[in-house]
């Protein structure tokens, strides 16, 4: 059971860190595209570049992240400024891709004397933080019945992401059907037309040769 349960959660990995460079008033954005009704979490680090030491240091003090998230609808779901780190968490209410912006308050960027920092992102799909000292506590589950648990909200989450998969597979299919179909109606299209412009093109030049009395 412990090898299934390490295998499984190997396997099932959601998450997704990176880190990328921004400068004064700079806004970055990532797209991610997120089944409905799904729990995002998404933790960042800002790092500061120091002209003397030609390095990023651990901690940016005073600065803060503007932390914007919207669909392509232009629905918000969250606009909020946090500190240098910090943790932000929504839910999508739709299928679909979801815009996650950063933008640094640029303000208190200027102060530090350099326009470059550095962003440690880590994004996690359909996961909920383990709290296990709350859950023993509450001696409401053991151990291995809280890590089981865990393990089934992901494989649920997996489930949920394999039917969205198949979903923009079958939504794909129908529009690549739809314009082989539109091609091929355009190809005959196109067949007549020229069918039709041959005998005008025939019949003109049988009247002009029968004008002309060449036959």
């Amino acid at each position: 059971m412990q090898m299934l349960t390490l295998l499984l959660c190997f396997m099932f990995s959601l998450s997704a860190a990176f880190y990328f460079h921004i400068g004064e008033r700079e806004e970055k954005c990532i797209i991610e595209d997120i089944p409905s009704d799904t729990w995002i979490t998404g933790t960042f680090k800002v790092q500061q570049w120091d002209i003397g030491r030609q390095d990023f240091l651990d901690s940016a003090p005073g600065l803060g992240m503007f932390v914007t998230i919207t669909t392509y609808n232009d629905e918000v779901l969250l606009s909020k400024l946090f500190g240098a780190q910090g943790t932000f968490y929504f839910t999508s209410h739709s299928p679909g891709e979801h815009i996650i912006c950063l933008e640094s308050n640029s303000t208190q960027l200027v102060s530090f004397g350099g326009s470059k920092l550095r962003i440690h992102l880590d994004i996690r799909v359909g996961e909920h933080d383990l709290d296990a000292a709350i859950a023993q506590a509450k001696d409401k589950v053991n151990k291995v019945t809280f890590k089981l648990e865990h393990l089934i909200e992901q494989i649920e989450q997996i489930l949920k992401e394999q039917n969205y998969q198949r979903a923009r597979e079958e939504s794909f299919r129908m529009t690549s059907e739809d314009t082989n179909n539109n091609v091929l109606w355009w190809a005959f299209t196109q067949i007549l037309i020229f069918i039709a412009v041959g005998i005008f093109q025939m019949k003109h030049l049988k009247n002009f040769f029968i004008a002309k009395k060449l036959v």
